[in-house]
């Protein structure tokens, strides 16, 4: 069984999470300003301490800090010292920073039928007819062996589909020309949006989100999300993707030490913001059983109510900070949000979340039998890691440095639809984007699945020693603040090249192709097996 994974100091001693209980899910609340990203920041370098590799987002830009030690400032040493962690030392984080553009970290891809017409459709903003017809697009494409694999292939699918309507109407049923024209600006808007850069092979292996380094440290996996949360559909469709990725593809794995990945969806209300009621009950269906996979959903947003009372049910560690009651609905969310809590006899909640300072919040962990702990009035741990942005240099010497770089960097671009469709060969590869990270040569993949990159890059540091609190109970020794003799080591496995990781994504293709002679079903749609079936 995991250690207790301290990340607070209450009255009453330090609330901790325990790792068997993280993928139980979470929820960090509180109004701009008030430490919800100080405390994602803590919670996430104390989950990789204890060899948990994590996912977030990166709206602000602040998160990049982890990658590097901290400053102990005169007023970070105060709080140290008032909330008595000896031998506290900054250090930085195993960090990969990845982005859907390709400019701020290694490039992120999905290929349009691993992405599926459902996703796609909440995408391009269609109506339910646009989105029929989207489906029949996607069928049209099965039946006659034509691979979607970027924009350019749906767009010349539609295309193909549109021109020829009327052959495909006595087999598929109506084609609207005015949904054809209504899927075009929609693709044409995506496009402008940098989906033309985010679709595309090779596609991601949900495996390397859930690495570990060799020194048995998770890797934090930070997707650069300063420009794409300017485009929220995007933003959101994009995490929800990834979310339903790992829900299709991991085994089921029941109650674990500690879990897979700890997945964090910042700015959570972009999620059910004008969501549809069917998408928001799969919402709520994939949260309450990717727990069976091993994989734990902290959602983290401004207020309470943004998150749907069905999802809110299954988010069972709550992290709250204060939040401001200025208006009814924030008088509402303040009362909601203390209800939610097991009660503290020591003081009112309510009261108590309108009053808490920067850096303080309400605390309530699951216990060893899943039971809400009593909520205790806390002030967390600063974070070991630097609190702020990295430099662009600094940015790019940790890129550069993974080993991931050689397999994604670059584009790949197979023929497809669109190769079939207008008669033209594939293009070469090519780099992510214009402003993408420069590329290196692409070294050989390392021998071990967890070390960083090949001798050019740095060597992995030994893990710091995070500081020990006075034990305010017995089990407060070893776990978080153990030896690292007691950490997992970096798992093994040779990884994949660039020629493997094309190989591995065309393998994908291929098995649409087969599925299409064995039964016209081509395996596609992240979230075939939860919105009504694979396709």
């Amino acid at each position: 069984m995991s250690d207790p994974i301290y990340l607070a100091k209450s009255e009453d001693g330090y609330p901790a999470l325990l790792p068997q209980m993280a993928n139980r899910h979470g929820l960090i609340t509180g109004a701009t300003g008030t430490g919800k990203t100080v405390s994602l920041q803590s919670m996430a370098e104390r989950l990789s301490y204890a060899g948990v590799p994590v996912f977030m987002a990166d709206v602000k830009g602040d998160l990049a800090g982890m990658a590097a030690a901290g400053v102990l400032t005169p007023k970070l040493e105060a709080r140290i010292k008032d909330l008595g962690l000896e031998g506290f030392v900054p250090f930085a984080n195993p960090v990969t920073f990845w982005d859907v553009f390709g400019e701020a970290g290694i490039p992120i891809r999905a290929t349009i039928s691993d992405m599926g017409p459902l996703l796609l459709a909440r995408l391009l903003n269609l109506n339910d007819t646009q989105a029929g017809v989207l489906q029949l697009v996607f069928k049209i494409a099965d039946d006659n062996g034509l691979l979607l694999l970027d924009l350019k292939d749906l767009r010349a699918m539609v295309q193909y589909v549109g021109e020829n309507a009327r052959n495909f109407t006595s087999e598929y049923g109506n084609i609207a020309s005015a949904s054809i024209g209504a899927i075009q600006r929609g693709l044409l808007t995506l496009e402008q949006q940098g989906g033309d850069v985010f679709f595309g092979e090779p596609m991601l292996d949900i495996a390397d989100l859930m690495r570990v380094d060799a020194n048995g440290r998770g890797i934090i996996n930070v997707l650069a999300a300063e420009k794409l949360h300017l485009s929220p559909l995007l933003y959101s469709t994009f995490l929800l993707w990834m979310l339903a990725e790992l829900f299709e593809r991991l085994p089921e794995a029941g109650d674990l030490d500690k879990p897979k990945l700890v997945f964090f969806f910042d700015e959570a209300h972009l999620l059910f913001n004008d969501a549809p009621p069917a998408l928001t009950d799969k919402v709520e269906q994939v949260v309450r059983l990717i727990r069976s996979k091993g994989v734990g959903v902290f959602f983290v947003t401004q207020n309470p109510l943004d998150v749907p009372d069905r999802v809110l049910g299954q988010l069972g560690n709550r992290v709250q900070h204060a939040l401001r009651a200025f208006t009814p609905r924030d008088q509402k969310a303040v009362q909601s949000a203390a209800e939610t809590l097991r009660p503290n006899p020591k003081f009112d909640a309510a009261e108590a979340i309108t009053e808490l300072g920067v850096g303080e919040a309400l605390i309530s962990f699951l216990d060893e039998k899943g039971r809400p702990n009593v909520v205790e009035r806390s002030i967390v741990f600063p974070p070991a890691s630097r609190l702020g942005p990295l430099a662009a240099d600094e940015r790019t010497a940790v890129i550069q440095a993974s080993p991931l770089l050689a397999a994604y960097g670059q584009s790949i671009d197979r023929e497809s639809a669109y190769e079939v469709l207008k008669g033209k060969p594939a293009a070469p590869q090519r780099p992510a984007s214009p402003g993408a990270i420069p590329l290196p040569p692409a070294p050989p993949r390392p021998s071990d699945a967890n070390a960083w990159g090949n001798g050019s890059a740095p060597s992995p540091t030994p893990a710091p020693r995070i500081p020990v609190p006075p034990p305010a109970r017995e089990e407060a020794s070893g776990g978080l603040f153990g030896s690292l003799g007691d950490m997992l080591g970096g798992r093994g496995g040779r990884r994949e090249g660039v020629l493997e990781a094309a190989a591995k994504s065309a393998a994908r293709g291929v098995a649409g192709t087969i599925g299409r002679e064995i039964g016209r079903q081509v395996l596609r749609g992240v979230l075939g097996s939860i919105l009504g079936g694979r396709r």
